[in-house]
């Protein structure tokens, strides 16, 4: 051993330090350069900087596709709806059946749709447009609870059958899987949640039942949760059949009109996006809470393993 690698041994066993068994363990655990807290102070910002500039880049460019879409839609999508679907419905709805009739015929159809899977927002709209915000809401209101019901005690008989087909999707297991953790109002609030977030809650009405979920809290939650649902649609159906009369009726828009409808699509607009990405963050906060809990669980396991195995 050269006379500095002595002299160093001998400098740290009198300053109260161990011996470092070879010069690559020195350089890399103490070494000269600055420390941690030093490397965040001195390292550059560029990346974030770069990352934020890129996001506004992306999101600049998904805000002119949406409005090219959006005009596109005004331009091409929206007479063709209107003269080739809604005009046609109204007729229909006005000569072909009385209104008891047609509120029985939409309470159907919002209670068998879900059953085989299909979007029942058609309905929600008709019935917004048709019978407004009292009547419709109780429309929408009765024909949604029976249709989260039957798909769930349709699912409880193919109980088997729903687990064995969400092993073909394990992500979307995991996420259906949080409903049915908890007590009654964990359980109300994640079905809740649920049903204001974008996941397809057809899909939700089956897989559920593979879960330990609860029927009451269940039945509360998905009504809960489809109270925000029910007013935006009926005032969507409302705002469409007002734009279908200014169309091609006799109906003309005042200014108080045209404000009043301008500030309750905007609002219409914000609430629905708050909506949806609180509940996605929600949603999101209580998987990894879950991922963190099982995490914990699985390291004290093998921290309890390891122990029992040194004695």
């Amino acid at each position: 051993m050269s006379n500095s690698s002595k002299e160093r041994e001998k400098h740290d066993i009198e300053s109260g330090h161990h011996p470092r068994e070879d010069s690559e363990y020195d350089r890399l655990v103490v070494s000269n350069e600055p420390n941690a807290d030093g490397m965040d102070i001195l390292q550059p910002r560029s990346p974030l900087r770069c990352t934020t500039f890129s996001w506004w880049i992306k999101t600049f460019v998904y805000c002119i596709f949406a409005i090219i879409l959006l005009l596109v839609f005004l331009k091409w999508g929206a007479p063709f709806l209107f003269e080739k679907v809604l005009i046609p419905i109204m007729q229909w709805e006005a000569t072909a059946f009385g209104r008891p009739v047609l509120a029985v015929v939409l309470v159907t159809s919002l209670a068998l749709f879900p059953v085989f899977l299909i979007p029942s927002g058609p309905s929600m709209w008709l019935a917004g447009m048709i019978f407004g915000y009292d009547l419709g809401f109780l429309i929408i209101m009765v024909g949604t609870t029976i249709g989260m019901v039957l798909p769930y005690l349709v699912g409880l008989r193919f109980r088997e059958r729903i687990h064995h087909w969400l092993r073909k999707w394990p992500q979307t297991a995991a996420v259906v899987r949080l409903a049915g953790e908890g007590d009654w109002f964990h359980q109300f609030k994640v079905v809740a949640l649920f049903r204001v977030s974008p996941f397809p809650y057809t899909i939700f009405n089956y897989a559920v039942v593979v879960t330990n979920m609860k029927f009451w809290p269940y039945l509360c939650g998905s009504i809960t949760g489809m109270i925000p649902e029910a007013f935006i649609y009926i005032y969507s159906g409302r705002l469409i059949r007002t734009l279908a009369n200014v169309r091609y009726g006799n109906h003309h828009f005042t200014t108080v009109e045209i404000v009043y409808n301008v500030v309750s699509f905007i609002i219409a607009i914000i609430t629905t996006v708050a909506f949806t990405v609180y509940a996605k963050r929600a949603l999101n906060d209580l998987g990894n809470r879950e991922t963190a809990v099982e995490y914990e669980s699985v390291s004290y396991q093998g921290g309890l393993e390891m122990e029992s195995e040194k004695r």
